[in-house]
C-alpha cells in the first residue's frame, strides 16, 4: 500500500484537507474498503473509473481499488527539532512513509490566524524544511557515532561512515538529501534512517475556492521552489474539499467544473503521487471481484504477480494480458481473444499502466 506523510505549519489547513480528502473518499467509494486506524491515519481508496467499467464486463461481485495511506501529524513550528510544539513527537510516525505531502498556505483570511502573523508560502517551506532537515540531521549524527567504531577495521563501515558525512554536510548547508541524487547503493545504505529530506515530496498548494482554478502568485512562488527540487506542485483547496462532503456524487462534477477544475484534490494527490513515484496501476477481473494493483513502473509480469501473493512470483508460468482499451472496446474477454488481442506474456514481459493480467503459475 502506497503511504504519504501529511506535513506543514499550524493552520495552513493541513488537518482540515486531511479530514476532508478522507471523507471524501469514505463518501465516494462507499461499497469500497476504508477505516481509519487512529485519529491521524486514514486508509483511502484511490479514485480509478476504470475499475467500474472492468466490473461491468466481468460481471464483478466485488470491487477492490488501490489503497493511500495518508498520515497526518500535527503541526511543525520553528524549532519542533529542538522539541518545540508538538510536531515534532510524531515525526516518528512519517518515517516510513513513500513520499510526503508539504501543505502550504497560499490563501488569505484574517479570521484564519498565521502562525507567523502573515502568508509567505516561501518562509513556510523554508521553516518546515530546515526542521526536517535538523531531524534527519539528528538521526546521522547518532548513526555517525556508531558507525565509527566499526569503520575502523570494516570496510563497509568506512563507506558508511564516508555516505553519512556526506549526508551531514549537505544538511549543514540547508540543502535536502534528495537533491543529492544516491546511487542505488547508497541509498540501501540509508534505507534504514528513514531520512524525511530524502523523500519525494509534492507541494499542495492550498488555494482559497476563488483561487483553485487559476492560482495566484503565492501558488507562483512555490512553483519556483518545487521547480529547484524536483518535487511536485498540486492545487487544492481544503475548503472546496469540505463542501464537496456534503454534495451528492452526481453534483460533485458540476461543482468542480463551475470553480475550473475537473478533479478534486484526492484524485490530484493521488495521480501526482503516482508520477512522482513511477507507479503504474494493472488489473485483474473476473465474476468475483475486480481489483486494482499498484506496482513500480517496469516490474516484469512475475514480479507484478508477487504483488498478489508471493507464490505467484515464484510459481509464474505466463500471463494472459490484454489491454484496458482493448477490453472495453471489445465488450468482453471472449470477444477479445477472438480478435487476437489477448496475448500470452512470459516471464519477460514488462507490465504496462491498465494491462489485465490473469496469472498461470504452479502452486
Amino acid at each position: 500500500m502506497l503511504r504519504a506523510g501529511i506535513v506543514g505549519l499550524p493552520n495552513v489547513g493541513k488537518s482540515t484537507l486531511f479530514n476532508a480528502l478522507v471523507e471524501n473518499a469514505k463518501a465516494e467509494a462507499a461499497n469500497f474498503p476504508f477505516c481509519t486506524k487512529d485519529p491521524n491515519v486514514g486508509i483511502v481508496s484511490v479514485p480509478d473509473e476504470r475499475l467500474n467499467v472492468l466490473a461491468k464486463i466481468s460481471v464483478a461481485k466485488k470491487i477492490v481499488p488501490a489503497q493511500v495511506e495518508f498520515v497526518d501529524i500535527a503541526g511543525l513550528i520553528k524549532g519542533a527539532s529542538k522539541g518545540e510544539g508538538m510536531g515534532n513527537q510524531f515525526l516518528s510516525h512519517i518515517r516510513e512513509v513513500d513520499a510526503i505531502v508539504h501543505v502550504v498556505r497560499c490563501f488569505d483570511n484574517d479570521d484564519i490566524i498565521h502562525v507567523a502573523g502573515s502568508v509567505d508560502p516561501v518562509r513556510d517551506i523554508e521553516i518546515v524544511n530546515l526542521e526536517l532537515g535538523l531531524a534527519d540531521l539528528s538521526q546521522i549524527e547518532r548513526r555517525i557515532e556508531r558507525t565509527r567504531k566499526l569503520a575502523r577495521t570494516n570496510k563497509e563501515g568506512q563507506l558508511e561512515l564516508a555516505l553519512l558525512e556526506k549526508l551531514a554536510a549537505t544538511l549543514n548547508e540547508g540543502k535536502s538529501v534528495r537533491q543529492l541524487g544516491l546511487t542505488e547503493e547508497e541509498t540501501e545504505i540509508i534505507k534504514g534512517l528513514g531520512l524525511l529530506t530524502g523523500k519525494p515530496i509534492i507541494y499542495a498548494a492550498n488555494v482559497s475556492e476563488d483561487d483553485l482554478g487559476t492560482g495566484n502568485n503565492y501558488v507562483e512562488k512555490v512553483r519556483q521552489i518545487a521547480s529547484q527540487e524536483n518535487a511536485q506542485v498540486v492545487v487544492v483547496s481544503a475548503q472546496v474539499e469540505s463542501e464537496l462532503i456534503d454534495l451528492p456524487e452526481e453534483d460533485k462534477a458540476d461543482f468542480l467544473a463551475s470553480l475550473g477544475v475537473e478533479e478534486g484534490g484526492l484524485k490530484s494527490l493521488i495521480s501526482a503521487t503516482y508520477a512522482l513515484l513511477g507507479l503504474r496501476t494493472y488489473f485483474t477481473s473476473g465474476e468475483k471481484e475486480t481489483r486494482a494493483w499498484t506496482i513500480h513502473a517496469g516490474m516484469s509480469a512475475p514480479q507484478a504477480a508477487g504483488v498478489i501473493h508471493s507464490d505467484f512470483e515464484r510459481g509464474f508460468i505466463r500471463a494472459e494480458t490484454v489491454a484496458y482499451n482493448d477490453l472495453v472496446t471489445t465488450g468482453s474477454m471472449t470477444a477479445a481473444k477472438e480478435k487476437g488481442l489477448v496475448r500470452s506474456e512470459g516471464k519477460e514481459y514488462v507490465v504496462q499502466e491498465g494491462d489485465v493480467m490473469l496469472f498461470r503459475f504452479n502452486v
